[in-house]
């Protein structure tokens, strides 16, 4: 199963997505600020990963307390998730889902990770990887 992130909009103090599960549109994204890494350096839980592709593991968040997409191997980051929120501060360097119906919000945040999972879920009872591409503008 292939995720895709596309940014389509990098603001100030978030960055936000179409997000497409093989090809077809689920969701809206919203991340942390965009920065080049190279010149700007990263800030901790207000920084957006690198864009690449990485492998996706369903695994038991700590902080959450449920099942949750963990990114694979993001060069200089650790802990980057999938999880539900609506405000840029809800990121702290993670992928928010959700719809952008608001300048700055994502809305019903739950229903959108719901339908991600389910997605995941039938990926993996055909026994298929999970990977996640996070494409510029």
């Amino acid at each position: 199963m292939k995720i895709t992130v596309t940014r389509i909009a990098k603001k100030s103090d978030y960055t936000i997505g179409k997000m497409m599960v093989n090809g077809k549109y689920l969701c809206d994204t919203m991340e942390p600020t965009w920065r080049d890494l190279r010149k700007e350096g990263k800030i901790w839980g207000k920084t957006a990963i690198p864009e690449g592709t990485y492998q996706v593991y369903v695994t038991k968040s700590r902080k959450f307390r449920r099942w949750l997409p963990l990114l694979w191997q993001v060069p200089g980051f650790e802990g980057i998730r999938i999880h539900c929120g609506n405000y840029p501060e809800d990121t702290k360097g993670c992928i928010l889902v959700g719809w952008n119906k608001h300048r700055g919000i994502l809305c019903n945040s739950r229903a959108a990770m719901t339908l991600l999972m389910n997605e995941i879920t039938a990926a993996y009872g055909k026994e298929e990887k999970v990977e996640i591409e996070v494409r510029g503008v």
